[in-house]
């Protein structure tokens, strides 16, 4: 609570504080805690609030949090594992799947989605469409927004468009100050990605708007759907912009 400023003023150098008093306590009763501290305190080593930005010592908390797959561990420390391995420089696709594998067998809905694309694109384990959309369903249904935008633009490539218009216009009216938060507190899915997948909702309705497909044309309400998926992620935006040009979609 204090690392986050939750109840109370952001501290995180006192959050970090109490994070590692649980770790290094010998009490049995602090036992139940200490995945939860390494995970948190790995958080803070990697934003480096409170500490040093150190990500090999974020790497070793996580690892310890996520206690090799546990159950009983750090789910977030696994699901965490899988993206840090996917982003870093360079990549250790094989380890981020097999993280990813870990914390989606316990459940974790964030790893489920990402699960679908590895499998989509072939990352760290050999592509497997077939598996790539159950997962994506799968955790869609469940309210992962970022597996719901994935699967609006396959639906747009395969010329689903009907299927693609139905669900892209439902996702691209989320609020995002408002319906983010709300969301992540409820999936336990980082804003980050549930930000994408809007936006990524957001560019697949408007393109369908603005060619009429599977919905009457409006180019007017296009450009309002592009404006909000360029202002929500302009990176995904100008990437998606960028087939267009290239008449890729």
């Amino acid at each position: 609570m204090y690392y986050d400023g939750l109840g109370t003023k952001a501290n995180p150098e006192k959050g970090v504080e109490y994070m590692k008093k649980i770790l290094e306590s010998p009490c049995p009763k602090t036992k139940h805690l200490k995945f939860a501290a390494a995970y948190n305190l790995g958080r803070a080593y990697h934003e480096g609030q409170g500490v040093p930005h150190d990500d090999e010592e974020a790497e070793r908390l996580w690892l310890f949090a996520a206690d090799n797959g546990n159950p009983k561990a750090s789910i977030k420390a696994q699901s965490i594992l899988g993206l840090y391995y996917s982003t870093k420089e360079p990549q250790e696709l094989e380890k981020a799947f097999f993280w990813h594998s870990e914390a989606c067998g316990n459940g974790n809905l964030e790893s489920q989605g990402a699960l679908g694309l590895m499998y989509f694109y072939g990352q760290g384990i050999h592509q497997d469409t077939e598996a790539a959309l159950q997962c994506l369903r799968e955790a869609a249904d469940r309210g992962n927004i970022y597996a719901q935008g994935n699967l609006i633009e396959y639906y747009y490539k395969m010329k689903f468009f009907t299927k693609c218009v139905t669900f892209s216009k439902r996702i691209s009216e989320y609020d995002v100050c408002y319906d983010v938060p709300t969301i992540s507190q409820m999936t336990d899915c980082l804003p980050e990605y549930i930000t994408k997948g809007i936006a990524k909702a957001s560019f697949y309705y408007a393109r369908c708007l603005q060619l009429g497909l599977g919905i009457t044309k409006d180019e007017a309400a296009a450009r309002k759907y592009y404006s909000k998926a360029c202002h929500l992620c302009p990176a995904l935006a100008d990437e998606l912009y960028s087939l267009v040009i290239c008449q890729k979609i």
